[in-house]
């Protein structure tokens, strides 16, 4: 299903214009507009899903497969000295455009990208209720 509103479905459908790195019948993947560093891609699914939640498992355990596909072509040809796969869900994790979709971020020694976080506390204790939650679920 393809959603007419959502800017990623027509991107993905070639709709819009892009820098189109890859396609297939199920995947598009583009340059981003707004690079964290040089070769900075999208992996879009041309079908529409929301985010993770959203997403069918055929269509997750593919993307993964094409992420490492692409990834490896981008670090050897870019000469990256690392690789971040980013995929956001909901607002509160920074997701933007709510139709799933994998950065593929090259990383160089001191490219200054982020993408860092502050390690913080726990207790055993804690750790045994998350879980003790989850494995409820």
């Amino acid at each position: 299903m393809k959603d007419s509103n959502c800017i990623f479905c027509k991107i993905a459908n070639g709709e819009i214009p892009s820098t189109t790195l890859y396609e297939d019948k199920d995947f598009r993947v583009i340059l981003d507009l707004g690079p964290a560093t040089r070769g900075h891609a999208l992996l879009i699914p041309k079908e529409h899903y929301k985010d993770l939640f959203d997403l069918d498992d055929e269509t997750g355990a593919k993307v993964l497969l094409k992420a490492k596909r692409i990834a490896s072509r981008i670090k050897t040809a870019l000469g990256a000295d690392g690789f971040n796969l980013v995929q956001n869900n909901g607002e509160a994790a920074g997701q933007t455009v709510f139709h799933f979709h994998m950065h593929l971020i090259p990383r160089y020694r001191d490219d200054h990208a982020g993408i860092h976080w502050k390690p913080g506390k726990t207790t055993p204790e804690e750790m045994e209720e998350v879980k003790r939650l989850i494995d409820h679920q």
